[in-house]
């Protein structure tokens, strides 16, 4: 074996192998980068929510952000979601939202951030970060539970809490607290569950740096401070390429000035990336007054690193494509044979293949 070897790098000079190496490790960084942004993207629960909802790929999630000009309440994006639902039943085949299927066609949430001030026996928490929820939120942003669960804008009653494990200590010095009562308002609220916060580096650097609860949107309008809905999402099939995108930028109702809508599911493919990379400079400027939620910023935060990533995976990819090129122009212009030889040889092919199947032919004949 080891004599072979020999042989066969004999024959090469010591700039083809140099060559070859180069093309060799530069395949392989390839691929090293191209786990490292796939494992850095997995980690993004809150872009995954199509990923969860259909294993089989057919569904897209959507999001939209909305300046605080835009006041939209639940009740347009209860219209929303029929309108969506009947453009959807007129496109797919029956038999993908027949309530065989046991489904829902479509599945929507909704946000808005704001203050509220908490009270409980012994502590209080004033002014403190909070996201009212509607629909099923937490569907699109499962935040890692400690103890408890989640709830949902369809609950009969709206007076869930959800603390951090920050909260939970200043509220109640515990984190085993679930069915403990708070005040909000001067209305009694019940501890749904109790999370862990994000401490990434880029959670911290995206506003989840300090205590936050979950509530109800109808709490939080009644008894915080919020500037109304700021975020809409939605999960749905997608029969046609951008077809539930479009279908939030059109049929919303809100101007496009006042809104930023996003791909969720295909925003970190290569087609998604390149925009990135080509908006370099100009992307960090806002024009409208969004105020995007951590979430949405530490996915935009992913974005600028991938697309950074992509950049060097195309110059690594370029490198053993270049050398692959210039080896086959070199090995063209040396060739030991013409055209006609070449034609030669595919006649023979050719006729050997005939052949071969008209001995095939015969065997099954006599047999």
């Amino acid at each position: 074996m080891g004599i072979r070897l020999k042989r066969f790098f004999s024959n090469f000079t010591i700039k083809q192998i140099v060559f070859s190496l180069m093309a060799v490790v530069s395949f392989l960084l390839f691929l090293v980068l191209t786990i490292w942004s796939r494992h850095l993207t997995s980690q993004l629960t809150d872009q995954q929510a199509a990923q969860r909802w259909d294993k089989d790929g057919k569904s897209v999630q959507v999001s939209c952000y909305f300046t605080d000009q835009v006041k939209l309440t639940d009740m347009e994006f209860i219209g929303f979601k029929k309108k969506l639902e009947q453009m959807l039943k007129e496109t797919l085949p029956a038999d993908e939202y027949s309530e065989e299927n046991d489904r829902r066609l479509v599945v929507d949430g909704y946000s808005a951030m704001g203050k509220v001030t908490v009270l409980s026996e012994k502590g209080k928490l004033t002014d403190v970060d909070a996201i009212g929820i509607g629909g099923d939120y937490f569907l699109f942003h499962p935040v890692k539970l400690l103890s408890g669960g989640y709830f949902t804008g369809e609950d009969l009653m709206q007076d869930s809490i959800i603390l951090d494990t920050e909260g939970a200590w200043q509220l109640f010095g515990s984190n085993d607290i679930v069915g403990k009562s708070v005040m909000i308002g001067g209305v009694p609220h019940y501890v749904a569950g109790v999370i862990e916060r994000d401490g990434s580096k880029f959670a911290k650097s995206a506003g989840l740096n300090k205590t936050t609860v979950y509530l109800s949107d109808d709490s939080l309008q009644a008894y915080g401070t919020t500037a109304g809905i700021s975020n809409y999402e939605v999960l749905a099939p997608n029969p046609v390429r951008h077809f539930v995108y479009n279908a939030v930028k059109d049929q919303l109702g809100v101007a496009e000035d006042d809104m930023v809508v996003v791909e969720n599911t295909i925003r970190f493919k290569v087609e998604s990336l390149i925009p990135v990379i080509l908006e370099f400079g100009t992307r960090s400027m806002q024009n409208a007054a969004i105020r995007f939620p951590f979430w949405e910023n530490v996915a935009r935060g992913y974005e600028d690193v991938c697309a950074l990533i992509l950049i060097f995976q195309f110059l690594f990819l370029l490198i053993p494509g270049t050398i692959l090129i210039v080896f086959f122009i070199w090995k063209w212009r040396h060739r030991t044979f013409t055209w006609k030889d070449l034609g030669n040889r595919i006649i023979d092919i050719r006729d050997g293949l005939r052949k071969k199947s008209r001995r095939e032919k015969e065997k099954w004949e006599n047999f």
